[in-house]
């Protein structure tokens, strides 16, 4: 009889092992987001060489001015004075379509989708030199905003002034990590041209300055993913982990009634 309650008592043990092992792994499959995403590879990235793309959909505000303002009052949409709102800039700004062009007065389609902003400027002042003399060109996004999700105090878009932001500014807007926050783990998710990229970034180490991503580029999404004390008092790991100590007392009193 001892034989037996042994053998009963050692399978008790190995059940509620491997039950408490699924239980818990159960409750982060159901709270982590972005899981078994395609992390891309982080090389040595020079940052002080970093400037922002120009995407689909991006909405941007160019003006166009040169030594005879009549003769560059053509290519400007907007009127631009003290009266002039962020509403109304955005409304009458240039929209990239989805094939990355824009419709610019007198010169037409234009592709800029994928340049930098420089190359845009260099690109537009090359075919405006075809009406006027000396243009010069400048380009601001009216659309650059990121956003943050998971462990932080304040989640939410937020839409930036700056066109130089980074991760770690991201987490400023946001309210800083809560203490919940797995700092080893922050996920940078980018589309480019289409395709949804995902890469992981570690500020606890000094490598976060050479990151790809530690210059943020517009709709890009940063996600502070939890640590395992945030999973461990999550309401769906402590009703699998109470459901699990339950069955494990169940197990416990069959196998004291077999002793007997």
């Amino acid at each position: 009889m001892n034989c037996n309650f042994y053998k009963v008592l050692s399978r008790f043990f190995l059940f509620s092992f491997i039950l408490l092992l699924l239980t818990s792994c159960g409750s982060s499959k159901n709270i982590i987001y972005f899981q078994n995403a395609p992390i891309q590879n982080n090389p040595s990235n020079d940052v002080s060489k970093y400037e922002i793309h120009i995407a689909n959909n991006d909405n941007l505000l160019i003006t166009v001015s040169s030594k005879n303002p009549q003769a560059a009052e053509v290519f400007n949409v907007i009127k631009l004075d003290r009266s002039t709102s962020t509403q109304n800039l955005q409304w009458q700004g240039f929209l990239v379509d989805q094939f990355g062009n824009i419709n610019f007065p007198l010169i037409g389609t234009i592709h800029l989708s994928g340049l930098t902003k420089s190359q845009a400027i260099s690109l537009l002042q090359e075919k405006i030199s075809a009406f006027i003399d000396d243009p010069v060109v400048n380009i601001r996004f009216m659309n650059y905003k990121v956003t943050v999700l998971g462990e932080v105090n304040r989640p939410g878009s937020y839409t930036v002034d700056d066109e130089k932001l980074t991760v770690v500014q991201s987490l400023g807007l946001a309210g800083d990590m809560t203490i919940y926050g797995n700092r080893r783990n922050i996920m940078v998710c980018r589309e480019v041209l289409g395709e949804k990229l995902f890469y992981n970034v570690d500020i606890t180490s000094p490598d976060v300055f050479n990151s790809p991503v530690y210059y943020l580029q517009q709709n890009d999404v940063v996600y502070v993913e939890p640590n395992k004390a945030k999973i461990r008092t999550s309401t769906n790991y402590t009703q699998n982990f109470s459901l699990g100590i339950s069955l494990v007392s169940l197990l416990l009193t069959i196998a004291l009634f077999l002793k007997k």
